[in-house]
């Protein structure tokens, strides 16, 4: 069955030049790994790309695929999920999601 759910996350650090806070977050992120309702998981930083429709301000993207919005939702209650969030807050300034449910190829 294809990916039905995917769940965009953009954090912006406090202290993005700060190593020790950049490696508690990307910890504290590849638990959130281990949810068993996430079907696959990217983490990265923004790429090296310059053009005017580009926001490359933020720190790290983490991406989510889940079956369907129901296993989406499962995951914003499991308790890793919500131990990530108890642990990691106080490192970031800001957080923005971008969902998007029924993948309009997904039965090409």
């Amino acid at each position: 069955m294809p990916t039905r759910f995917i769940h965009n996350v953009f954090f912006w650090l406090k202290n993005p030049n700060n190593t020790e806070e950049s490696k508690a977050l990307e910890s504290g992120i590849r638990t959130l790994f281990d949810v068993s309702t996430v079907q696959d998981a990217h983490l990265g930083k923004p790429a090296p790309t310059d053009r005017p429709v580009i926001d490359n301000t933020y720190s790290y993207h983490l991406m989510l695929t889940f079956n369907n919005l129901e296993d989406q939702t499962t995951y914003q209650g499991d308790p890793i999920h919500l131990k990530f969030v108890d642990d990691c807050a106080h490192l970031w300034e800001k957080v923005q999601v971008y969902d998007s449910d029924a993948g309009l190829l997904d039965n090409r």
